[in-house]
């Protein structure tokens, strides 16, 4: 299990999560030294340079990983089909100098993005399986209630592709499991709870957890599929993101030990 958060540089977790005065230059040192994942939210933005996640692998311990939000041009687009060249500039811009540190891409979509069967269908099929020789692998985030249909599970599992289950106040949630890894967003914290979310809520996400790394299928979550998928171990995310952004750090920790303990 990887547990985590979105990025490391926010100013409200200096003096809330960084102890104060600590260096900014080291804040990926100390975020990474206390969680055992980030996404990326930069590369969502724009492109960075292949020195730079040589640079963020060299600042983070062994076992630790990196997922990547990709590139807006990608997924914020009318015909999907015809993302082709933003793909591979995002695939190509020097990812794979993260080494064993890198985890899925993200592909999230805007929450007006609409199914298109066929043109969801072409998307998908443009996700590399490699670059340079690194296998890649994909997640992508859908907001809308058009996706919940059989026919974007069945293409999702088809290609290999994970649905992201995300927990939100503000927008639909698919749960079903179609890739060989799961990915989860939490993104309801409440500022009032010290760690985002009440020690029984975290509780409950901790076995949840457990149970997805185990190959199983917790119940009470949104499925499009009433037949259970198969079930073998799944390498399991899970990013605090939003909601109280400033008590991420401290929910991170909090499930972290409980599924540690």
């Amino acid at each position: 299990m990887r547990i985590g958060i979105g990025g490391w540089t926010y100013e409200p977790w200096r003096g809330t999560f960084y102890p104060e005065k600590w260096p900014q230059k080291r804040e990926l040192d100390y975020a990474a030294a206390h969680v055992t994942a980030i996404e990326i939210n930069g590369t969502y933005y724009g492109s960075q340079k292949p020195a730079t996640f040589a640079s963020w692998a060299k600042a983070v311990p062994d076992g630790f990983v990196f997922s990547l939000k990709a590139s807006r041009y990608c997924t914020n687009r009318k015909v999907l089909a015809d993302a082709g060249e933003s793909i591979a500039k995002f695939t190509g811009q020097g990812i794979v100098e993260l080494g064993d540190r890198l985890g899925p891409i993200l592909w999230q979509f805007m929450a007006t993005k609409q199914f298109d069967a066929d043109d969801f269908a072409a998307f998908l099929k443009l996700l590399p399986a490699k670059q340079d020789g690194v296998a890649l692998r994909h997640a992508v985030q859908v907001r809308h209630a058009s996706f919940a249909v059989p026919a974007f599970v069945a293409m999702c599992r088809a290609t290999g592709v994970s649905i992201v289950y995300a927990q939100s106040a503000d927008y639909p949630a698919i749960a079903d499991l179609t890739g060989d890894f799961v990915y989860v967003r939490l993104e309801d914290a409440e500022e009032r709870f010290v760690a985002g979310y009440a020690p029984a809520a975290l509780d409950d996400w901790a076995a949840k957890a457990r149970l997805w790394a185990a190959g199983g299928r917790p119940e009470g979550l949104p499925y499009i599929e009433e037949a259970l998928p198969p079930k073998h171990a799944r390498e399991t995310f899970v990013f605090f993101i939003n909601g109280a952004k400033v008590r991420a750090p401290h929910a991170a920790m909090a499930l972290i030990e409980r599924v540690s303990g």
